[in-house]
């Protein structure tokens, strides 16, 4: 009896949301978006959806791409993870 699990339960390619929470500056959501396309090329830039915090420091984005494979996916979170402004990856 095999007791092993799957490395993902994610079906590729497939549709999948990530959402960018960080400090809310001039160029946060270009930035974010240049690593996006970097990493999802086919990503469309008019569909990221923008959601300020309530005092406004803070700016939520969420990106919806076509995710080929867990190793873009890793890579794509790894390189949102790097930026200065970035808080939070979900």
């Amino acid at each position: 009896m095999s007791t092993a699990t799957p490395t993902t339960l994610l079906t590729f390619p497939c549709s999948y949301p990530i959402k960018i929470m960080g400090r809310r500056t001039d160029t946060f959501a270009q930035d974010i978006l240049a690593i996006v396309i970097h990493h999802a090329p086919d990503f469309v830039p008019a569909s990221m959806e923008m959601r300020p915090s309530k005092q406004g420091k803070y700016l939520g984005l969420t990106v919806t791409i076509n995710a080929h494979s867990r190793e873009q996916l890793d890579a794509l979170y790894q390189a949102l993870c790097a930026h200065q402004s970035v808080a939070m990856v979900l």
